[in-house]
């Protein structure tokens, strides 16, 4: 029975190391590619009988050894929407069934398996639909976040789509000014800002804030003029013209404390009459008024100035100094933009960019952690599957929650090791020889013991 067990057992050690070859040949044919996580093999020994007078040789079976949570390198790619994780987590993708591009529809919404896919193949580009995809085909799943309000809508994952559609523009309704008006400055003239604002329409219009100090002893006192020589109005309310003829779209008395900073503003006047009065306010509170203009035929623009707020040295001051100190000038309009790019925040935000400088926030990649990544089942395209022993998926913000953080413009290489896969491969090849030994000296001493009993 010896013998007999003996051939068993080694044609079982020949299965265990051919499956483990079979792995290690995976592994080296995959070191390549991005985000695949390696098998190695593991052996566990079956007795047929085994006792303290008797040992019968039993059997060797192996098990898969997935090292799916064991990180991989993290290399730089030249892709803007190329993501890594660094920790754990995989990424949310989903498989297509139809991409929408056959020869008999125009489409490009594509139809997707309702089975959720896992990976951490993060080499993403956008394709010719507007999605993002990895090498594998496989599509990013993100959260959808309200391009307006910012908030992110945390119910459901759902394939990322870039929209190529144009920026609509904004009309201004804020422009803040911070600056320092000098105590005793070295000329009467006006010290003035500049900037541009913008319509309805997104067009660009000139405005200029001129600054004029009154005399002592108001010295602390400061007439504001705003002027745009492309005011469309022909019969303002208040028809006011500066030293150039420009039409005066509103004026205000700005008040300094003792302290530096803004006491009251005083008689606001708009083009179309007194508009946002306001005289008086308490420490804290905004410093501001509201002015208008038509920068379209017929159409009334209000804008609020805001000046900081009162008591505070954030906004217009007046210290010492002969010369006018302009900080920022800021307003809140917008002109058209047309599309020019995506980019990937280490937030996992994916950011559309205009060439108006404006930007927009449409999804945020979440990261999805198990509490077993071991346990999930492989798919093609270096993707997995939740199983009940991986645990049920838990998706987060990037580096919250256990969830790894994400590096953009980078891939994660695979975890294959290509010298301790050759180190395996030899000790693989030499115990399949071995075992392949005890198989011929098994058949040569069964062959002498049957010539025995001839």
């Amino acid at each position: 029975m010896s013998l007999f067990g003996a051939l068993n057992t080694a044609i079982s050690g020949l299965d265990a190391q051919s499956t483990s070859f079979g792995n290690i040949s995976d592994n080296v044919a995959n070191s390549q590619t991005v985000g695949f996580k390696r098998t190695d093999t593991s052996f566990s020994d079956y007795l047929t009988t085994s006792s303290a007078t008797v040992h019968d040789s039993g059997a060797v079976v192996t098990t898969p050894d997935y090292r799916n949570g064991v990180q991989g390198t993290i290399a730089q790619s030249s892709d803007p929407l190329a993501l890594a994780i660094t920790g754990q987590g995989f990424f949310a993708v989903s498989h297509p069934t139809s991409t929408g591009n056959s020869a008999s529809s125009s489409s490009t919404t594509a139809t997707f398996s309702t089975t959720q896919y896992y990976t951490r193949a993060g080499d993403f580009t956008m394709n010719n639909n507007g999605y993002i995809v990895n090498s594998a085909g496989d599509y990013l799943d993100g959260w959808a976040v309200n391009s307006q309000t910012g908030v992110v809508s945390r119910n459901t994952l759902s394939p990322i789509q870039i929209s190529q559609t144009s920026y609509n523009p904004v009309a201004t309704s804020e422009l803040t000014l911070s600056a320092n008006l000098p105590a005793t400055p070295s000329s009467a003239d006006p010290v003035s800002s500049q900037i541009d604002v913008y319509d309805a329409v997104g067009t660009a219009h000139p405005v200029s804030l001129n600054w004029t100090q009154q005399a002592a002893p108001n010295t602390n006192v400061w007439t504001v003029q705003i002027v745009s020589p492309t005011d469309l109005n022909a019969t303002p309310t208040n028809a006011v013209t500066d030293a150039s003829g420009n039409p005066v779209l509103g004026t205000a008395d700005v008040t300094f404390g003792t302290d530096g900073t803004i006491a009251s503003i005083g008689n606001p006047v708009s083009d179309y009459g007194t508009v946002g009065s306001q005289t008086t306010g308490g420490a804290g509170t905004p410093a501001s008024f509201s002015f208008s203009g038509q920068f379209e035929a017929g159409v009334n623009q209000t804008i609020t100035l805001n000046l900081g707020t009162y008591g505070s040295s954030a906004g217009m001051t007046q210290y010492a100094g002969t010369t006018y100190a302009q900080h920022s000038i800021t307003q809140d309009g917008v002109p058209p933009g047309s599309f020019s790019s995506v980019t990937a925040t280490a937030a996992g935000d994916i950011m559309v960019n205009y060439d108006n400088g404006q930007s927009r926030t449409i999804a945020r990649v979440p990261i999805t952690t198990f509490n077993d990544p071991s346990a999930l089942q492989s798919q093609n395209g270096q993707a997995f599957t939740a199983t009940t022993a991986s645990g049920t998926p838990s998706s987060n913000d990037a580096s919250t929650n256990g969830a790894g953080a994400l590096v953009t413009g980078s891939v994660e290489s695979s975890n294959v090791d290509i010298a301790s896969q050759f180190t395996s491969l030899i000790v693989a090849q030499n115990a399949y020889s071995a075992n392949a030994k005890v198989i011929t000296t098994a058949n040569s001493m069964l062959q002498t013991t049957i010539d025995m009993l001839r």
